[in-house]
């Protein structure tokens, strides 16, 4: 048998180790309702509404008061019942005597009304207490009662029970037994701390956990040691998470500088090309052929190199990160801007920068509203509108132009590398494809998003939303 039984805990042990939450909470469960059973049990056995047998001063006391009474009915006329029920009419005599009440019964424990309704706790009372030998005591609220005590006319025999009412009121234990609501209140009261610890341990790795993903939803892929400590099931999730974000952050790095050296790679070639062409139209003079190669040559230099920046941006933006003023970030951006704009003979309308702060990497920050500022200039007819609005903690960027706008059906691709609306506008314009690729990553990478639409002047207007604004100097 106590094989079976060491074998039993050594399998608990096994599926249930104190390190698991499972077993905590388990453990914690039970240890509250052990603890608020024993808080009954003690109180209960601490109950003053329990019989227990009359002190020796109280039965010395209350015999010399049934004395009395004895003594009084001696000097009545007629039979025990009666002599009762004539000295029940004299208050002064037995009703009131020292602030008690006086109840009386049979030799059989049939409780005498003698005129008067006897409360209900007299008959309860009675059929559990009916040893004048041994008499008890008992409390009823504010009520004490004890007894039976002998009473005698001389001739006839009776029982007297004695209530004496308390001055003081029932403990605090006894009342709350009485009331079961404020005994739900108070047992929820006993287990709160219990059940606190219980939820602070629950929820502190949870809470570590969270700001994890959140810092991982930021472009922080960093491994956090304190997310495997706690219990065992966070500990398992803290390993595995980290393990992922090592994962992840391994593979866009090698990402980002598999592009970096490609990058890098094509400027050889380029450069070669360049140089033939050169000594082409040397030798040969300017063609129509030898000029379209050397457009070509430029845009495709200029794409590498919106590349290259590109994976230099997404390759460190988690580590170079500080807190800038939009002031600091935007101001100068949007004065070249409006130079820009009224170089190309159209207007740049521009509201006040909020007075606010903003955590990231800065230079992405900045090429996130370069790029759509430009591509609103390059295509407005006349006119770009840069607005601000700040709640709270969300700050949102609308640049509006009046150009030809964007198909509904592409208004979701237009943030996608290399997409193009228009070729023969793209060659017009020139351009990489890759801008609002850049601006679309920088806002994914500060926990924000871009969104375009078409305006009511017929151009674009793209909104930049950035959640997590310091509002104030």
């Amino acid at each position: 048998m106590a094989a079976q039984s060491q074998s039993f805990w050594k399998h608990l042990a096994r599926y249930l180790p104190f390190s698991s939450l499972t077993a905590r909470i388990f453990a914690i469960f039970w240890f509250t309702l052990l603890l608020v059973m024993i808080s009954v049990l003690v109180v209960q056995h601490q109950d003053p509404r329990n019989y227990e047998p009359v002190n020796p001063r109280m039965k010395a006391e209350l015999n010399e008061i049934a004395g009395r009474v004895s003594k009084a009915l001696t000097k009545q006329p007629g039979d025990m019942i009666s002599s009762l029920r004539a000295l029940s009419r004299d208050h002064r005599k037995i009703q009131h005597m020292k602030g008690i009440k006086l109840y009386f019964t049979d030799t059989d424990g049939v409780v005498l009304d003698l005129g008067r309704h006897s409360d209900k706790f007299v008959r309860n009372f009675a059929s559990s207490s009916d040893n004048p030998e041994k008499p008890l005591t008992r409390q009823y609220g504010p009520w004490q009662m004890a007894g039976p005590f002998v009473i005698s006319d001389g001739s006839e025999q009776g029982w007297m029970y004695i209530g004496r009412r308390l001055r003081e009121p029932p403990p605090f234990l006894i009342r709350l037994l009485d009331n079961p609501v404020q005994l739900l209140l108070a047992t929820m009261l006993v287990s709160t701390p219990l059940l606190l610890w219980l939820a602070w341990a629950v929820t502190r790795p949870a809470r570590r956990l969270q700001m994890a993903a959140e810092r991982v939803g930021k472009g922080e892929f960093a491994i956090d040691p304190s997310l495997e400590k706690g219990p065992r099931e966070f500990r398992q999730a803290g390993a595995s998470f980290n393990q992922m974000v090592g994962a992840v952050d391994s593979m866009i790095t090698g990402q980002q500088r598999l592009l970096s050296d490609i990058s890098h790679e094509l400027r050889s070639p380029l450069t070669r090309l360049r140089m033939a062409n050169a000594l082409a139209i040397r030798k040969q003079g300017e063609s129509k052929e030898l000029s379209r190669i050397d457009t070509e040559a430029d845009r495709l230099e200029q794409m590498i190199a919106d590349l290259l920046s590109l994976s230099r941006m997404q390759l460190n933006s988690h580590a170079e990160r500080d807190v800038y003023t939009l002031d600091d970030l935007w101001q100068t951006l949007l004065d070249d801007a409006e130079f820009e704009a009224g170089q190309l003979g159209k207007v740049l309308n521009r509201e006040p920068l909020p007075a606010a702060h903003i955590e990231g990497h800065g230079q992405l920050l900045c090429s996130a509203l370069e790029n759509v500022v430009r591509n609103a200039i390059k295509y407005a007819n006349s006119q770009i509108d840069v607005g601000f609005q700040v709640e709270g903690r969300v700050l949102r960027v609308t640049v509006s132009d009046d150009g030809e706008g964007v198909p509904e059906e592409m208004l979701g691709d237009i943030f996608r590398p290399f997409y193009r609306v228009s070729t023969a506008r793209d060659r017009e314009t020139g351009g990489s494809g890759l801008g609002l690729a850049i601006t679309d990553s920088a806002m994914r990478q500060h926990n924000g998003s871009a969104l375009a639409v078409n305006n009511t002047h017929g151009g674009l207007t793209i909104t930049l939303t950035f959640t997590d604004i310091m509002p104030g100097k």
